[in-house]
């Protein structure tokens, strides 16, 4: 079976990831006061992170519009296409995304043609190193010979099963937009407290909290190899933004732990640069 797999640009890609056909990101766009920036090929991160810096207005983003998505769908030269998407609490790329499947078949159908491109979209529940986490785990099933069927129910009970946490060195981004729902405000930024978060479903949610960011980031491992169970044959996958000796720092304290069949670690694209901040780290185990 040929497939695609497609991500909005939350699917933090590694730089080889990037050259592989079989994987897209379908951009978001990025807006800093009055600038907006494509999150495509062409994000700079360095030059991205000093423009929020001198923004006094807070970054957001915006979904792909269903067309886009559409376009990517009829590009594809696939027998299966995944669609991997954002958390539908955090962003409206998995509803563009379903719409956008849904008028592709309407099209072919008026159209009179039979296509036998099967589509899956799927709400990853989670954000960067977690939608890596799924692409990479379709890309396995794909390459073991499973069919589109095995592959669409291995890949749901995959999502729901796997963890996400993120260790920031600030909340405020995702605060300010919105995406902090139903947790208290939270600010400790004078003593220098860095919450442990994880996701229930999607819904960012803390898990606890230390002191420096270093002792956050080693409690972040404690969580999650302890949720991990046995990680024999497992997969994790490290995002930072703009400071790869933070994520190999991570890579290191969860080898120190456990024993994986791999650990990735992926710099992260705009959107996560955007509310994950400068420095930040998601981490994601399947």
């Amino acid at each position: 079976m040929t497939y695609k797999i497609i991500g909005d640009s939350c699917l933090d890609l590694t730089e080889e990831l990037k050259r592989d056909p079989r994987f897209q990101m379908v951009p978001l766009t990025l807006q800093v006061g009055a600038a907006q920036v494509v999150d495509d090929e062409t994000f700079d991160q360095k030059a991205f992170i000093r423009m929020v810096k001198e923004c006094p207005e807070c970054p957001k983003t915006a979904c792909p519009s269903p067309e886009i998505f559409k376009e990517a769908y009829e590009a594809a030269d696939a027998e299966a296409v995944f669609v991997i998407t954002l958390s539908s609490h955090l962003s409206g790329s998995y509803n563009s995304a379903a719409l956008a499947k849904q008028l592709y078949e309407e099209e072919m159908k008026e159209k009179g043609i039979t296509s036998s491109k099967k589509i899956e979209v799927l709400d990853s529940e989670s954000a960067s190193a977690g939608q890596l986490e799924q692409a990479l785990y379709i890309r396995d099933l794909c390459e073991q010979g499973l069919n589109f069927e095995e592959v669409v129910e291995k890949l749901r009970k995959f999502r729901d099963e796997m963890h996400t946490y993120f260790v920031l060195e600030s909340l405020d981004t995702l605060r300010k937009n919105g995406r902090l729902s139903g947790l208290q405000a939270f600010f400790a930024t004078a003593l220098n407290i860095k919450p442990v978060m994880g996701a229930d479903h999607g819904v960012i949610i803390k898990l606890d909290q230390a002191r420096g960011i270093n002792k956050g980031l080693q409690r972040m491992c404690d969580i999650a190899i302890k949720e991990a169970g046995d990680t024999t044959g497992k997969r994790a996958v490290v995002c930072h933004v703009n400071n790869p000796e933070r994520g190999e720092y991570v890579k290191q304290e969860l080898a120190k732990r456990a024993s994986f069949k791999e650990i990735v670690v992926t710099n992260a694209a705009g959107v996560a640069t955007v509310y994950a901040n400068d420095g930040g780290i998601v981490l994601a185990i399947g």
